[in-house]
């Protein structure tokens, strides 16, 4: 095995917001442990390079999620593409999905529930969230000027393997295991371990197309587990562009269709005053790397936010407050409104939180 020197992927920034925090630390994926032919040797640098020189896919293909982040039920709120669970419970348990990608613009992602199908649609500036359990449909229609802000909805192996290789720093140590096999590919396992023993991170795999650079799969492994944690990877893959009504949504008669304001222009853009500077609602980091903690100050989210509610629903009482706690990543909501969250132990955020 080799190990990267000096150079740096890419510069870490912790998540702005509690859900990224846990996302960041939950959404990746398993793969398969068969290598096929070999192919050719391959140095850190080098696989980043083939990652780096992979544009954005034209696909279609099979997801499969495998789950062992000993999260908590999620409380019940309800149905439909409202409720913050609709989408979290995608965090726990197996799922399978299909995926169609074409560029940047156009993105479809179906998950596949024993009972039901979820559909996550971009085409364009066209945004539809539809669940077949209810017959509900969420519509956003963005003014083409945003369109550069908005990204697809489909989580696939690409995207998180960015989330993961932007960690590569000196507190990363960066090797190449055995090849794998991947939806019938031979596949390069990029293997990111941070050498900090105080997250709780043990390592990161990623499965990378040996012919174009594509991220196949994802693999984390928590600490003390014999199984990883969190797992994505596709099962079948076709390279090309699908066919392009796949992007084309219409919602299923007698569906609930609630149309969703499009988000606001960022700031910065003209005829529009820039916000006074308020530093009491800045996130703090402590620390770095692999077992940095994010502390967001109270009323970061606002005292009528339903992600806050699901958080402190689906928290346990620990001494200060209570504590959303994952095999990967550990969120501590405090009783004065405060929230610390880290991929390290509580011990760590209650340190972090009696400093303030």
């Amino acid at each position: 095995m080799t190990r990267v020197g000096s150079r740096k992927w890419l510069r870490w920034l912790p998540a702005a917001a509690v859900p990224a925090v846990i996302a960041a630390g939950a959404l990746a994926g398993s793969l398969p442990a068969r290598a096929g032919d070999p192919l050719p040797a391959k140095t850190p640098e080098q696989v980043l390079q083939l990652i780096a020189q992979h544009r954005s896919p034209a696909l279609s293909g099979t997801l499969e999620q495998s789950s062992e982040l000993g999260l908590p039920e999620l409380p019940k709120t309800g149905p439909g593409t409202d409720s913050p669970n609709a989408w979290l419970e995608l965090l726990t348990g197996p799922h399978t999905a299909r995926v169609y990608l074409d560029g940047p613009a156009n993105a479809r992602i179906q998950v596949m529930d024993r009972l039901a199908e979820r559909n996550a649609v971009r085409h364009g500036n066209e945004l539809w969230f539809y669940n077949s359990k209810d017959n509900t449909a969420s519509h956003v229609q963005v003014p083409a000027e945003n369109r550069g802000d908005v990204k697809g909805p489909a989580v696939t192996p690409d995207q998180l393997a960015s989330m993961f290789l932007a960690k590569i720093d000196s507190s990363t140590e960066v090797t190449v295991g055995a090849d794998v096999q991947v939806a019938g590919r031979a596949a390069y396992n990029l293997v990111l371990t941070p050498k900090s023993g105080a997250t709780l991170v043990s390592s990161v795999a990623v499965a990378v197309d040996g012919r174009t650079g594509l991220p196949l799969g994802v693999q984390v492994r928590a600490r003390g587990q014999g199984e990883p944690a969190f797992g994505v990877a596709y099962t079948n893959l076709t390279l090309g562009a699908p066919d392009a009504s796949v992007f084309t949504f219409s919602p299923p008669p007698g569906a609930t269709v609630k149309e969703v304001p499009a988000p606001e222009r960022k700031a910065g853009t003209e005829h529009r005053t820039p916000p006074a500077k308020d530093s009491t609602h800045k996130p703090a980091v402590t620390g770095s790397g692999w077992d940095s903690v994010i502390a967001f100050p109270a009323g970061t989210a606002g005292p009528a936010s339903d992600t806050s509610a699901l958080l402190q629903q689906a928290a346990a009482p620990v001494q200060g407050g209570r504590l959303l706690s994952t095999a990967l990543v550990n969120v501590l909501v405090l009783d004065d409104g405060r929230v610390v969250a880290g991929s390290v132990p509580v011990e760590r955020l209650q340190a972090v939180a009696a400093q303030k």
